[in-house]
């Protein structure tokens, strides 16, 4: 049955987490000892002034020595998710929480290879959005 536009509750959207993790080829988790969590929270940008809508959907941590070790592991937002996207239909909302996975693991086959590609073109993109306000 086609929702429409209905946002996705935390609970749907936890399982439909679970179901797009899963069909991530193996090595993608290779050393992602922490895992995928999805949090309630509404998280703002460090570089957001207030005044824009510079959400954080998804991040991706290599906390292998700060305060825990909590390891390599990915987090995505579901409150800021539900803010950004509001008016996704429910396959649009699937596709969408598909690509905010795959660019966190993308950060994460960039941490284990020693490159920052797309971590300098996250920072070039807010610093363009920034610009734009």
């Amino acid at each position: 049955m086609q929702r429409g536009y209905l946002m996705i509750t935390l609970d749907e959207m936890e399982l439909l987490l679970e179901h797009i993790a899963c069909e991530m080829p193996e090595d993608f988790y290779r050393e992602l000892n922490g895992g995928i969590s999805l949090s309630p929270e509404i998280k703002i940008h460090p570089e957001s002034d207030g005044t824009d809508n510079l959400f954080v959907l998804g991040e991706y941590y290599n906390d292998r020595k700060g305060y825990g070790g909590l390891g390599r592991y990915i987090v995505i937002y579901y409150g800021s998710f539900v803010k950004m996207y509001p008016h996704l239909q429910t396959e649009q909302q699937k596709e969408k929480l598909r690509e905010i996975l795959i660019h966190e693991f993308t950060h994460h086959l960039e941490s284990l290879a020693g490159e920052r590609t797309l971590e300098i073109k996250d920072a070039q993109e807010i610093e363009r959005l920034k610009k734009n306000q």
